[in-house]
């Protein structure tokens, strides 16, 4: 970004996914952080006029606070790029690879980091019979936020029945039992490890809802475990070239050690609710939320 006494900042929230709710509060709190730091801010709930909008409104630069397809999959990055309006986060190849989780598992898997297998089938079909041994799991390949999580335990005799919501294409992979940790990479360095503690499944409820989860930062791991997550997670933001912040989520069973560590996904959208991890572990390393929030204006760009 070019260096300006008092940039306007657009923070563009909302739009058409799943994840609206979710964006919209990510994109007041930044948008309140951002004030408080100095700059001059415009939320701008993303709509079909969009364009029309940022024209009138004319920033110096966007901070992207959306979550979900058309915002975190390479498509609205396509529409900042074209206007040439500096932007945070990843750019468009990043973020619709990331958004694809077949094919950034395929990337992690180039770059020699640990991941379970997984298929892409036809919905109907994986509601009609078991694509692998349970238990598995079966979710959306371009959805974020737990949106849509099935869980096909050991044993299971049926499939499961999935909601008509649910896309004609889904993900189905080997389940990965364990803990969820999780760490945030802010340029090029990991700033920490987070154990996210929950009741079960950390689903969307539990991800958003207060109370929902809990979070232990720094997560109390073997310093081996410590170090590989910190390592895998700037690998990973790396593989897929990511830029400004990401959350590299990991799965790990203890009883196995460094063998049973998995990456699971990076989400290159990070949530910055008051409930979100990628604050908590900012604020960790000693950097204010405003600060956070300042750095990936400062950081954006053209031809991410």
């Amino acid at each position: 970004m070019s260096e300006q006494t008092n940039p306007k900042v657009a923070v563009v929230m909302g739009g058409p996914s799943a994840e609206r709710e979710v964006s919209l509060s990510t994109g007041r709190e930044c948008a309140a952080a951002l004030r408080e730091a100095g700059y001059e801010t415009v939320e701008l709930d993303a709509g079909s006029d969009l364009v029309a909008r940022l024209k009138e409104i004319s920033p110096d630069v966007i901070f992207n606070a959306l979550h979900g397809r058309w915002g975190e999959d390479g498509c609205v990055q396509g529409i900042f790029e074209w206007m040439r309006i500096p932007y945070t986060h990843s750019g468009v190849l990043a973020s619709a690879l990331a958004m694809d989780k077949q094919r950034a598992k395929e990337a992690f898997k180039a770059a020699g980091l640990p991941v379970v297998e997984s298929v892409i089938a036809d919905k109907a079909d994986v509601g009609a019979r078991h694509m692998m041994a349970p238990p598995y799991v079966v979710k959306p390949n371009n959805e974020g936020s737990s949106v849509g999580i099935y869980i096909v335990n050991a044993g299971a005799n049926t499939p499961p029945k999935l909601a008509e919501t649910m896309p004609d294409e889904v993900m189905v992979e080997t389940y990965a039992p364990g803990r969820e940790l999780t760490t945030t990479v802010m340029g090029d360095r990991a700033l920490g490890l987070t154990d996210i503690i929950t009741d079960g499944w950390y689903d969307y409820e539990a991800k958003y809802a207060e109370g929902g989860s809990r979070h232990e930062i720094p997560a109390q791991v073997p310093q081996e475990i410590y170090d590989a997550c910190m390592e895998y997670a700037v690998r990973a933001h790396n593989a897929l070239g990511c830029r400004g912040v990401s959350r590299t989520d990991f799965r790990w069973d203890e009883a196995r050690g460094l063998d049973g560590l998995i990456l699971l996904e990076v989400n290159t959208q990070p949530g910055m609710t008051p409930t979100s991890l990628s604050p908590e572990q900012a604020a960790h390393c000693g950097m204010s939320f405003a600060e956070f929030c300042s750095w990936m204006v400062e950081d954006a760009s053209c031809d991410r």
